[in-house]
């Protein structure tokens, strides 16, 4: 069965931004004359999803005001404490159903193929609780840190430095239930289900930018208009 609905975390403080974040959230920063969560919910439309979540935290007004025209997007609270991701994930479950989620960060551009097709096109339930998307280190554009990941042959995933998550994954929610914190990340359940040797990657065929700080916004425009000359 194809996964119909998404989760898109948007309700995160985005310190790292600077004063860009002061009196707006995170997504609502313009990249390339639109804000990072409109190029997210781009690739949502283009890949038909059908039920989508976003959290709130932050400034919840503005981001509620930005999709005013969007009756199909359901809003998760988050009114008293941030949740983080894993934590936010498990508090929209009644709103996202039950099954397996789509999962997509509202920091960054992508080009080239739509990345929560290639997620669905990887999928494959007898053998996965979880897939997250990845790109080579050396494809990580805006992306400061360390790799994330290593890939196997067989797709299995583990912690390692080649691959950097890109933000965009599936994961079965049933774990949730047994993390006894009220406030955690997802790479809670991931380590679990890498445990369990069920946790994959597939590598993103096109390029992507982690805009996290100011100066990877350029570098995001850069991409864009590069892509549209292609």
């Amino acid at each position: 069965m194809t996964v119909e609905a998404l989760m898109l975390f948007t309700a995160g403080f985005g310190t790292r931004m600077g004063v860009l974040t002061k009196d707006r959230p995170k997504p609502l920063i313009a990249v390339g004359g639109r804000t990072l969560l409109d190029h997210a919910l781009d690739q949502a439309d283009r890949a038909g999803v059908r039920r989508i979540v976003a959290n709130l935290h932050y400034l919840p007004e503005q981001i509620r005001q930005h999709l005013s025209a969007r009756p199909d997007i359901a809003f998760s609270a988050e009114s008293g404490t941030i949740l983080e991701t894993g934590g936010g994930l498990r508090r929209a479950l009644p709103l996202l159903g039950r099954g397996p989620v789509l999962t997509l960060n509202t920091d960054a551009v992508w080009t080239g193929r739509n990345p929560l097709a290639e997620l669905r096109k990887a999928w494959n339930p007898a053998r996965m609780d979880g897939l997250l998307l990845l790109v080579p280190r050396e494809g990580a554009a805006g992306h400061t840190g360390r790799g994330d990941f290593d890939l196997d042959s067989d797709g299995r995933i583990r912690r390692g430095q080649s691959h950097v998550y890109t933000g965009a994954g599936i994961v079965r929610t049933e774990g949730l239930a047994a993390i006894d914190e009220e406030v955690f990340s997802l790479n809670r359940l991931w380590n679990d289900i890498a445990g369990q040797g069920r946790l994959y990657g597939t590598v993103h065929h096109g390029g992507w930018c982690d805009v996290g700080r100011p100066g990877s916004i350029p570098l995001a425009e850069r991409m864009l208009r590069e892509a549209r000359h292609d």
